[in-house]
């Protein structure tokens, strides 16, 4: 059974609807159209549409993905939410106590996926000086204590990063499910991290799926698309995408994506679920109305061929 989930914007359009500048002496009453709305527009559409979830990209110029993810799980009903954030944020303990009360508030729909190996310029911005394999080492301990703590009372750990002393959750925050934890990465480190601590591992499109050899771990797929009702029409709407954006994110990303009439895109999709992926997380913009359409057209496509969607 495929899971599909909708990739939300790092930096969301508040831009749109916002407030005009009027003299001092009027007063506007009307409420301006924030950054949020925007977020939550493109969820509404995400369970609308009938996506799995949306994930909440780790973006170090952007929003922060928890707060982001609390927005979507409150406003939401069912839709699950994949929080992309960076291990060096904060300590394992106070990250997992977030996602606890997280879980409590929406039902258990909290996922986390963790962003490892940064470009060393944009770990230096976040205060991360650590480089190479030091990265997963600190990773791998990151997620021992946070899964520790969630689950053991009186819990003890004493690591190179991270130091706990009688800790663990008791009642509320005790009781719920740990968040099913997302990674990525083609090295040896990255690899052996997920054997020992993914539920999904994300490729990306040009990666060899098939080398990986991650046994009892889901494979998931970060994959853009553009779909319309034919190639042609398909490939057109590329171009503008990409002569607006000057060849550069998010429209130089469908060099690797697939783009082309609904039915070659739900091809497309299923050659990946052949070769052992089962959950895709789907980049499309402008957001609101890519997600309507791939809910309202692939999806449907895809369960009439026979894919089990969900």
């Amino acid at each position: 059974m495929a899971r599909f989930l909708i990739t939300l914007p790092g930096r969301a359009d508040g831009g749109r609807g916002a407030r005009p500048a009027f003299p001092d002496s009027v007063t506007d009453l009307r409420q301006a159209f924030g950054p949020f709305d925007h977020l939550a527009q493109v969820g509404r559409a995400a369970e609308i549409a009938g996506f799995h979830g949306a994930l909440a990209p780790f973006d170090p110029e952007g929003d922060e993905s928890l707060v982001v993810a609390a927005g979507l799980l409150r406003q939401s009903r069912r839709l699950r939410t994949v929080a992309g954030f960076h291990p060096g944020i904060a300590t394992p303990v106070y990250a997992a106590k977030v996602s606890a009360s997280l879980q409590r508030f929406s039902g258990d729909r909290l996922d986390w996926r963790l962003a490892v190996d940064l470009d060393p310029a944009v770990a230096r911005a976040q205060g991360d000086f650590l480089r190479g394999p030091d990265r997963y080492a600190r990773a791998e301990e990151f997620l021992t204590v946070a899964k520790g703590v969630w689950s053991e009372e009186d819990y003890t750990y004493e690591g190179r990063f991270y130091q706990v002393l009688a800790g663990g959750f008791q009642s509320p925050l005790a009781g719920r499910a740990f968040p099913r934890v997302h990674l990525s990465g083609t090295s040896k480190e990255a690899l052996e991290l997920s054997a020992r601590h993914a539920d999904v591992h994300v490729f990306d499109p040009e990666d060899d799926i098939e080398a990986a050899n991650l046994p009892g771990v889901a494979y998931g797929l970060r994959l853009p698309v553009l779909a319309r009702d034919d190639d042609d029409e398909a490939w057109e709407a590329a171009r503008r995408l990409w002569a607006r954006d000057g060849r550069t994110a998010p429209g130089a990303s469908l060099r690797n994506g697939l783009v082309g009439s609904f039915e070659t895109v739900a091809a497309g999709i299923r050659d990946y679920i052949d070769r052992g992926v089962g959950v895709f997380f789907l980049e499309a913009t402008p957001y609101i109305e890519e997600t309507y359409r791939l809910g309202e057209r692939l999806l449907p496509l895809l369960t009439k061929e026979g894919v089990r969607v969900r």
